[in-house]
């Protein structure tokens, strides 16, 4: 099997019980990111543009952690609470990915972890 690499950057807000990335060989494995900053609060609490651009900025840090960048981005799974969350979802992702978008799993869900989180999406990387 191949090494195992466990990371929780400091780019992101800190966790409990779980490591925001897992790397296993060139594969990434990144948890599920919320709308929220490296000190913990959340952005723009009922903006789920607002909350989508703040995720895809702590994918974005949870990628590079393991040396890669948004573009190794090659699955992601987005959750919303109410479905109208997923215009604003798709159209932050389209704006970072015009051409050769990864992937997407789309779920809508009762609740997240915080009445607060509109969303959250989980990624798969793979790097060099």
């Amino acid at each position: 099997m191949p090494r195992q690499e466990y990371f929780s950057p400091e780019t992101l807000p800190p966790t409990r019980g779980y490591s925001q990335v897992v790397k296993v060989g060139n594969t990434v494995y990144i948890a599920g990111q919320v709308g929220i900053t490296v000190d913990g609060n959340v952005v723009s609490k009922g903006d789920a543009a607002a909350q989508a651009r703040q995720i895809w900025q702590n994918l974005e840090a949870a990628v590079k952690s393991a040396g890669g960048d948004l573009e190794n981005i090659v699955k992601t799974t987005t959750y919303v609470t109410d479905i109208s969350h997923s215009v604003a979802a798709r159209q932050v992702r389209a704006e970072l990915f015009p051409t050769n978008p990864p992937t997407s799993t789309l779920l809508v869900v009762s609740q997240l972890a915080s009445p607060d989180y509109l969303m959250e999406i989980e990624a798969i990387a793979v790097v060099d």
